[in-house]
């Protein structure tokens, strides 16, 4: 794999549209059972007009787009912000982009400019990560 060029992007990741099913699968993996994602009697009784996905759903499927082109051994930092929230029907494309290359600790590594949004282009999720530059 070649040292990508700063403006270069990754390949885009793009979900299956989420569902409730989405949903309690991910309750069950990261053991996050807050109700308003599955529950939507609970979730019209706090405002929302239905329930709705997990902030880190859309931050775990940025993270595959990074460990897909370098490996999970590579994040030396990840962070986002969540930015909107992410609806039953959503389709969720994730997008990485080089920004910088730089070294640190001698190391080569790449800052990426990340985020996630719905089939209408409205962005979700958005972030940064450092990766180790990679080497294949």
């Amino acid at each position: 794999m070649r040292m990508p060029n700063v403006g270069d992007e990754l390949p885009l990741w793009v979900s299956r549209p989420i569902t409730r099913h989405t949903l309690a699968l991910y309750c069950g993996a990261s053991a996050d059972y807050n109700p308003i994602h599955v529950d939507i009697d609970f979730a019209r009784a706090a405002g929302m007009p239905d329930v709705f996905a997990h902030g880190m759903l859309s931050m775990a499927y940025l993270a595959h787009v990074l460990t897909q082109w370098a490996g999970v051994g590579a994040i030396r930092s990840y962070g986002v912000r969540f930015v909107a929230i992410t609806h039953v029907g959503d389709v969720i494309t994730c997008r990485a982009q080089v920004a910088e290359h730089f070294s640190e600790a001698d190391e080569p590594r790449v800052r990426l400019t990340l985020a996630a949004s719905d089939q209408q282009g409205q962005v979700k999720v958005q972030g940064e990560a450092v990766l180790a530059a990679p080497l294949r």
